[in-house]
């Protein structure tokens, strides 16, 4: 078995390869599609295959897929970028690669996306089974393009698409979980935050790649304990702002994820149900 990541250098890509490689058993190899021949040689000193190329590149894709069993496509493109970037990596090249993937008889593609693509929330945790409903506050062209490229995906007729939907991702060295008070300090303060620890995003990642049987299904990979907007500046060190407790928040269920689905049918379980375990661990 071949497989074939994209996304390897972002923040969830660098951690999930490495686990990809340590896990391997005879006769699997690992692919990575970076854009540089120096990004590449972290992996290539763990074994892995490097093809360098931009995922946008069409002619890349070819050469990226050639002789490959499966894909995980976890590259994407947020906060920050023009809406177009996003747009062009997120749904666009998601698709060119799926194409490629189906063209050269592909078995398996694992769709990497996110939570967020939900939009609103229903008064109660967000299942797989619930439509796309853009609005809210953390909607924008990042969720909208990966709601896009998961219909796009999923109605490839011949190719087996899986999709990984996930929450906020923080945790060894990750500076997300500084990062989150880029909204937090705007949040009311039981505004919630759905989080997963690398470890346990890589392994739902893992466990979505390799089960059988699954053609088409989708899956949330998340924590146990979403946090506050309080407690995301209690874990920052940071003085909480009085404003804070002045705001209401719009929508307390937005992009709190229910785990049901992986738990029952793939075995997921998180090592770092929450963030404070991952503290007593020494893994943030």
């Amino acid at each position: 078995m071949l497989t074939l990541v994209t996304g390897t250098t972002g923040q969830v890509g660098r951690r999930f390869v490495p686990r990809l490689l340590a896990q391997s058993r005879a006769g699997e190899r690992v692919r990575v599609l970076v854009r540089d021949e120096a990004r590449g040689e972290p992996f290539a000193e763990l074994g892995a295959e490097v093809v360098v190329g931009d995922l946008r590149d069409t002619g890349t894709l070819g050469k990226a897929v050639a002789g490959v069993d499966a894909v995980v496509n976890v590259a994407a493109s947020f906060r920050g970028v023009p809406d177009e970037e996003a747009w062009a990596v997120n749904r666009d090249a998601a698709v060119a690669l799926g194409h490629a993937a189906l063209a050269a008889g592909v078995r398996r593609f694992v769709q990497v996306s996110t939570g967020l693509v939900y939009g609103t929330g229903r008064g109660r945790p967000l299942t797989e089974d619930d439509e796309s409903r853009p609005g809210g506050a953390m909607w924008g062209a990042y969720p909208e393009s990966k709601a896009a490229a998961e219909r796009e995906l999923r109605g490839m007729e011949g190719l087996d698409v899986r999709v990984a939907r996930l929450p906020f991702v923080y945790g060894e060295g990750d500076p997300h979980l500084a990062q989150s008070l880029m909204w937090a300090k705007n949040w009311a303060a039981t505004q919630r935050l759905h989080m997963g620890h690398h470890a346990d995003v890589a392994q739902g990642l893992l466990r979505i790649l390799h089960a059988p049987g699954i053609a088409g299904r989708v899956y949330n990979i998340a924590d146990d304990v979403p946090v506050t907007a309080v407690e995301l500046h209690q874990l920052n060190g940071v003085e909480i702002p009085a404003e804070l407790y002045t705001r209401a928040d719009p929508d307390p269920w937005a992009a709190i994820t229910s785990t049901e689905r992986i738990r029952r049918e793939l075995g997921y379980r998180p090592l770092f149900p929450s963030v404070y375990a991952a503290r007593e661990a020494g893994a943030l």
